[in-house]
């Protein structure tokens, strides 16, 4: 198999416009086979209008590339079919049952044993007996599993998700992500968007977009790293006061409280370290820490400009 076989998703210069608005501009993305790749970005950053567009359901205006082997501008039927894409929203009919939804979503995808289908999908996400169940009744976890289900009836080579865990308690999304790598090891590719970095830091690779433009992409430590961002952690008395003093001053690009703490960001090392030493003359305590995912990404966004006009 050569290289490009290896990849599910390959795409270059994948560009759309609505009006004279670019809402994507001219992304390049390599995703590989039985991968799990976070796409982060802000509301509005485009990257549902990219998912749509791999997905089949959007027709690029510039840009070309494929999906699953298929071309995104000639094989968006063919695509579909081997597709599983959950949507923000829950999509689902409140007033049908888990398995009539399943059933439902089966007969769209013509699958000949529609009944199969659905009890592998109850059992594999846990819903055996939540089956009559309407999906109305159900919790913000429970109508991610059925979504979740519902990508999977077909048995799809890639997921699609975007924003799945929006909205849902932190034991579901950990459950949530548990399936996600459970997926990814049978060799199920997935592109992921999120807000949370903790999810962000368990995918294999990362994209950070903002308004329709890809900044940065790699592992979390590439991305971290090629930021060049400084961070120190500072503790003491009178902490609102200093971080109210630090907003401005030369290096200081973020000023971050964290609990009993203050995390201070910026990318010039020297001057940052330079205006602490002033800062913190009476008596605060302050270590250099290393930078997170998060204070990396915020960095970024401060950099973009925004496409709005």
């Amino acid at each position: 198999m050569s290289a490009r076989d290896e990849l599910a998703i390959d795409v270059t210069g994948v560009t759309k416009r609505f009006g004279t608005r670019t809402v994507v501009n001219g992304i390049d993305l390599s995703v590989r086979r039985g991968e799990i790749y976070g796409f982060l970005g802000p509301n509005g950053s485009g990257k549902t209008t990219f998912i749509r567009m791999l997905c089949g359901l959007l027709t690029p205006d510039g840009g070309s590339g494929k999906c699953l082997g298929h071309d995104i501008l000639r094989d968006q039927a063919l695509i579909k079919r081997e597709v599983g894409y959950m949507t923000q929203r829950f999509s689902y009919y409140e007033d049908l049952s888990i398995s009539e939804n399943l059933d439902f979503i089966a007969r769209i995808y013509g699958l000949g044993d529609r009944r199969g289908a659905v009890e592998r999908s109850l059992e594999r996400l846990g819903m055996q007996n939540r089956g009559a169940q309407l999906a109305g009744e159900l919790s913000g976890g429970w109508k991610q599993r059925l979504a979740l289900a519902a990508c999977l009836i077909h048995r799809p080579q890639l997921l699609l998700l975007d924003e799945p865990t929006a909205g849902v308690d932190p034991k579901a999304r950990r459950e949530f992500w548990d399936e996600i790598h459970r997926l990814s090891a049978e060799g199920i590719t997935i592109l992921v968007t999120t807000h949370y970095m903790d999810e962000a830091e368990r995918c294999h690779r990362i994209a950070c977009i903002a308004y329709g433009n890809m900044l940065v992409k790699g592992t979390v430590k590439e991305v971290i790293g090629s930021a060049g961002m400084a961070t120190w952690r500072i503790a003491g008395a009178d902490l609102a006061r200093l971080a109210a003093a630090l907003a401005g001053q030369p290096g200081v690009e973020q000023v971050v409280p964290f609990g009993n703490t203050i995390h201070v960001s910026g990318r010039d090392a020297a001057a940052l370290e330079a205006t602490l030493a002033r800062a913190c003359a009476g008596g605060q305590e302050r270590a250099r820490i290393e930078s997170g995912l998060e204070d990396v990404f915020i960095g970024l966004m401060d950099q973009a400009t925004d496409n709005f006009s």
